[in-house]
């Protein structure tokens, strides 16, 4: 089984595109995803998908999908274990809730920090951000997708869902991914990031 802390390269690559909001951004952020996929030694995918593998599919880059969210930091949280689609339960800690519009829609969702990626030096400032939305299994991968952020030095955070992707475990069931927790499902249609893969 292959755990989240072997993925660690996604996370760097897309650290990179963080709070970083355009087309031109997220469509660099789509290219260097097709050649880490298309990578025999970084890529998810099984040997069978990765002979026929060409391109992920996306939804079209609309900066309707990039917001700027009210941060809040949430100092006093206590580490948890995070479920995933193992018996794993890897520790993480709230680290605060961004709040926005998307679609008319107020939203709210937690930011997570993973406890032992935090241990390193390079990633002392990233946090995650698993959600679900109304595309989740009509669209998009029905488990949910990410997105990775860096800590805010105020009290704002650009959030681009034009980055959002999806969990390994969406192409190899030899992974153990972390489950969005259930507040973090978004009562909007979020048609911006990786779509659902079909073998």
């Amino acid at each position: 089984m292959k755990t989240f802390l072997t993925i660690i390269a996604i996370f760097s690559m897309t650290l990179l595109y963080a709070q970083e909001c355009s087309k031109e951004n997220a469509v660099k952020y789509q290219k260097q995803l097709n050649k880490e996929y298309a990578n025999p030694k970084e890529s998810p995918l099984t040997k069978k998908d990765l002979k026929t593998f060409k391109s992920l599919d996306f939804y079209p880059v609309s900066m309707d999908y990039c917001v700027e969210a009210k941060f809040v930091r949430t100092p006093n949280e206590k580490p948890f274990e995070m479920t995933t689609t193992t018996s794993r339960k890897p520790m993480y800690v709230k680290y605060g809730e961004v709040t926005f519009e998307l679609q008319g829609k107020k939203c709210k969702l937690d930011v997570f920090q993973s406890l032992d990626l935090i241990k390193q030096e390079e990633y002392k400032d990233a946090l995650f951000l698993p959600f679900t939305d109304y595309t989740s299994g009509n669209g998009s991968y029905g488990g949910g997708r990410y997105i990775d952020l860096k800590q805010p030095k105020g009290t704002t955070m650009v959030i681009d869902f034009n980055t959002a992707y999806n969990p390994y475990c969406a192409y190899n069931h030899a992974y153990s991914c972390p489950v969005p927790p259930a507040q973090n499902d978004l009562k909007v249609e979020v048609k911006a990031g990786v779509k659902e893969y079909k073998h």
